[in-house]
This record gives C-alpha cells, structure tokens and sequence, in this order.
C-alpha cells in the first residue's frame, strides 16, 4: 500500500510537470526574425502566461492536493470547447480536432483526478502520508 500511496503522489506532479512543458513549447511560435527582439520577448512572455497559470495550479496542488486536482479538472474541461472550436475552423476535420483536444485538456482533467486519487489514498492511510512527508 505504501508503494502504491508514492506512486499516486509523484505520478500527478510528473504528468503535470511534463503537460506544462509540452503546453510551454507552444509560446515558441512567438519568435518571428521579422520582429524586433523587444517585440518577440513580450510575445514570448504573452504566450507563456497559460504555462504561468498552470504552474501555480501546480504550486498550489502540491499542497493541497484536492483543491489543485479540481482546479486542473475544471481548467482541462473549461478549455475543452475552446480548443475544440479552434482546432476545428483551422483543419476542419472531427477526428484531427478530438485527437488534438484529447493531447492539451485531457492531460489537466486526468493530472486532477490523480491528485484527488493521491488525496484518497493518503486520507485512508495517513500513517504512510506522514511517511512520505518526511522523506520530501
């Protein structure tokens, strides 16, 4: 139980660290040699600010695991329709626009449950979750 309880504990802070680096490599699209570098930056930073919000999320669930788990399943299903209309007026293909949906807002609703899931396990056995406390 005790190994399983460490699993569920790292596993959603692993998957939320690499969901946020992936979501980040979509602010590259920011640099445009034809721009000033000034120009480019302040870009660059404008579209890092959802990679910004995330790791707060990410902050704030490392600590209080059920609030960040809700909070990553509500952003993951409030920019569901977002990503799924936008996606759709560019390659006007269903089955493209699920798929792409499925790779950015379905990581953050499943980051979620594994942290309510992290929560459960610990709330059941809170003689390993002191355990685990301590070895952080």
């Amino acid at each position: 139980m005790e190994h399983t309880i460490k699993i569920f504990h790292w596993l959603p802070r692993v998957l939320a660290i690499l969901a946020i680096g992936f979501i980040s490599l979509f602010a590259l699209d920011a640099f445009n040699p034809e721009l000033p570098l000034g120009k480019q930056f302040l870009d660059f930073l404008m579209h890092m600010i959802p990679s910004f919000v995330l790791i707060l999320v990410l902050l704030l669930a490392w600590k209080k695991e059920v609030i960040g788990g809700i909070i990553f399943i509500i952003i993951g299903l409030a920019f569901t329709p977002w990503v799924f209309q936008h996606n759709y007026q560019m390659n006007q293909s269903v089955g493209m626009t699920i798929s792409i949906v499925a790779m950015i807002s379905l990581p953050f609703v499943v980051i979620g449950i594994l942290f309510l899931i992290s929560h459960r396990f610990k709330k059941i056995n809170p003689d390993a979750d002191q355990q685990q406390v301590k070895h952080e």
